[in-house]
């Protein structure tokens, strides 16, 4: 059964009749605003983000737009950003398409009202899932599902076929969670079509997206429909595959934590529900923003050779004739690790979060908030702020996450991975995950774009870069096997510790 959003599971705070913002006059909103329909005219309902980045273009670092009955607070400059990021006085808002999620999600980490007792509970049972000693066990799962990726795409080069990037590296990325968080083998490279889980997880994706553009839900009933067909599909695979542990045991991953571990202060356990929607919750979101992630750096390596050259030498340097790279040397691939901090800072996956005011304050000390006032942070314009990175900021350049360079660079201005208590769980899995895939398919392959191709981003939810296809070239590795130098790095703004981590 889908569940419902009642009153009473809404955060503090919440107002249906107001926004929360007593001066809300003073924010601009785009010109020839219509009555009833409100700023749709021209906005395309496929590419919502796009519009507002556009919008956000127009009319500054703080905005709003309204679509029907519902008005909306968009933010993106760094200042307003960084304001938001103080716990004290704001914390994670769960709206928009993520609320749209909750009856499949439920109060998963991602989905939880921060008022939901679960999600503490579930980050405290899980948070050692991602330690260190953790990830050193997922390496080589991670390098095991990475061959079969190689493999296939040696199969696709010896047919003289272009690779599909984006359902490649979907494939790549919800076999690697599969398989080191569950214990299970989709299958992907096997099957011609995506798996039916791909297929449902994209469903409720897109179905939670088109519930934010149309003013009456009643208007999606066939496409309601097809999503509790998709929400059924989705708790029957978590369902088997939960059932299937419990008669079997596991080696510690994370299913085992969900299932086994108690709370260390408390001695609580998840729920069998909770246990569902947090599976599911890993699954969806374990893969999706990282498949994402893993295209646009791909896309940009590609399109600038001379950045891939020096990728390239990067990998061949550190992992000389290392056949199989292990789990410390990973990390020391630190151009590569640019070149995706780059991508993500262009083209974040996870497009946008929502911040939401504890208590009555003013944003910046100049927009007056009620408690429950909520505002959604545009990470793509915010990272593309010209006052931060530039005049040039809408180019395409690894330097600048060179160690000075991110020195030099108020905090709170890259923020992929969320901010705050609720930020993302698994950012060093999926760093570590991405940085490991692009070394070794830059050690193995020169890619090739296809000249006609432009970049067109898919929205569902998430980002993706629509209708990727790459060439491929087969390449022998440099065999220099002297140690890098280490480089002066200074430590990631998403290298923090993870207990300090959330969701």
């Amino acid at each position: 059964m889908a569940e419902t959003t009642t009153q009473a599971a809404r955060p503090r705070g919440f107002r249906s009749a107001e926004l929360g913002w007593p001066e809300l006059h003073r924010i601009p909103h785009p010109p020839r605003r219509l009555p009833l329909l409100g700023d749709v005219l021209g906005a395309d309902r496929r590419t919502p983000l796009q519009d507002s980045l556009r919008f956000a273009r127009q009319l500054g670092p703080i905005y709003r737009r309204k679509a029907f009955n519902r008005e909306f607070v968009f933010v993106w400059g760094a200042d307003l950003v960084a304001d938001l990021a103080d716990e004290s006085r704001f914390a994670k808002h769960v709206g928009l398409g993520v609320a749209n999620l909750r009856p499949v999600a439920g109060d998963g980490l991602f989905t939880a009202y921060n008022h939901e007792p679960n999600w503490q509970l579930a980050h405290d049972v899980l948070a050692p899932g991602f330690s260190r000693e953790a990830m050193e066990g997922y390496h080589p799962m991670m390098l095991a599902v990475a061959e079969r990726l190689t493999d296939h795409w040696d199969r696709e080069l010896a047919a003289g076929q272009a690779v599909d990037v984006p359902g490649d590296m979907t494939k790549l990325t919800l076999e690697t969670i599969a398989r080191t968080g569950f214990g299970h083998d989709f299958g992907s490279f096997e099957r011609s079509r995506p798996h039916p889980f791909v297929s449902a997880m994209v469903g409720t994706l897109t179905y939670a997206q088109r519930l934010n553009s149309v003013p009456f839900p009643q208007l999606l009933r066939r496409a309601a429909r097809r999503n509790e067909d998709d929400i059924s599909y989705l708790n029957r695979t978590v369902d088997d595959l939960v059932r299937a542990r419990r008669t079997a045991s596991g080696d510690g991953d994370l299913l085992d934590r969900m299932l086994e571990t108690t709370h260390p202060e408390t001695g609580e356990r998840l729920s069998a529900e909770n246990v569902r929607r947090q599976v599911i919750t890993f699954l969806v979101a374990g893969h999706e923003t990282t498949s994402g992630a893993l295209s646009f750096a791909l896309h940009y390596l590609a399109r600038h050779p001379d950045i891939a050259a020096r990728a390239r030498a990067e990998v061949d340097r550190v992992w000389g004739g290392t056949a199989v790279p292990g789990y410390d040397q990973v990390a020391k691939l630190r151009y590569v690790r640019r070149v995706l901090d780059e991508s993500l800072r262009l083209w974040p996956t996870a497009p946008a979060f929502a911040r939401e005011a504890v208590r009555d304050t003013e944003l910046a000390g100049v927009h007056p908030m009620r408690q429950g006032a909520w505002t959604l942070v545009l990470t793509p314009m915010l990272q593309r702020d010209p006052a931060v990175w530039g005049a040039d900021a809408e180019r395409f350049d690894p330097d600048r996450f060179e160690a000075k360079a991110v020195r030099s660079r108020p905090p709170h201005t890259f923020k992929p991975f969320g901010t705050g208590a609720r930020a993302c769980i698994g950012r060093q899995f999926a760093l570590h995950e991405a940085t490991l895939v692009l070394g070794l398919l830059l050690r193995r392959y020169e890619l090739r774009p296809d000249p006609a191709y432009r970049l067109r981003v898919a929205e569902r939810l998430t980002l993706m870069p629509e209708g990727l296809r790459l060439h491929l070239e087969r390449r022998t590795p440099t065999a220099d096997v002297s140690p890098a130098a280490d480089l002066d790095e200074a430590p990631s703004e998403l290298r923090c510790p993870v207990h300090g981590a959330g969701d």
